[in-house]
């Protein structure tokens, strides 16, 4: 007969922390053919992700936004310690790029950090890492995400969109 005054309670004393996680969608194209698709959500950020974020925030500690966009062949599981990739690609036109940074809608408008990039390799690698930089060498790392592999061929088209929802945890 009370169970409805716990839940009011309960729903009226909860505490929501904001927080964000990530989400990667993956896509390979040949000839124009789409040959591989994946969707990864999860919550890996990293802890100098977090303190970039209340840096920019805040407007302190002259952060740099995350608009880079790298790609890896490590397959060790994401850590929040991370701080780069295991192993960064630089070469086969797969190495880190600037990426198309726009806020989308996930849940309210515009809560949503979206890094979209497409590359096209010039050779073979086993694609298993991304991650989100605020800079076009080393730099800090928002987050990292492994994946199941993806190997490339050359002219194969890599199409990643790495996005960032804030939203209550």
């Amino acid at each position: 007969m009370f169970n409805w005054l716990r839940r009011v309670k309960k729903w009226l004393t909860r505490s929501d922390p904001v927080g964000f996680c990530d989400e990667l969608t993956i896509e390979a194209f040949v000839g124009g053919k789409r040959v591989h698709y994946q969707r990864i959500k999860g919550r890996c950020p990293t802890n100098a992700g977090f303190a970039a974020v209340a840096g920019l925030v805040g407007n302190t500690g002259s952060v740099n936004p995350f608009t880079y966009l790298a790609l890896g062949t490590g397959s060790t599981a994401a850590a929040p310690t991370d701080t780069a990739l295991e192993a960064e690609i630089t070469d086969t036109g797969l190495a880190r790029a600037s990426a198309t940074v726009s806020r989308v809608t996930t849940t309210v408008t515009n809560d949503t950090l979206q890094l979209l990039k497409e590359w096209t390799a010039t050779g073979v690698k086993i694609l298993r890492e991304i991650g989100a930089f605020n800079a076009a060498s080393a730099g800090d790392m928002l987050a990292r995400k492994v994946f199941a592999a993806l190997t490339t061929e050359d002219t194969m088209v890599v199409k990643m969109t790495y996005k960032f929802p804030f939203t209550a945890a």
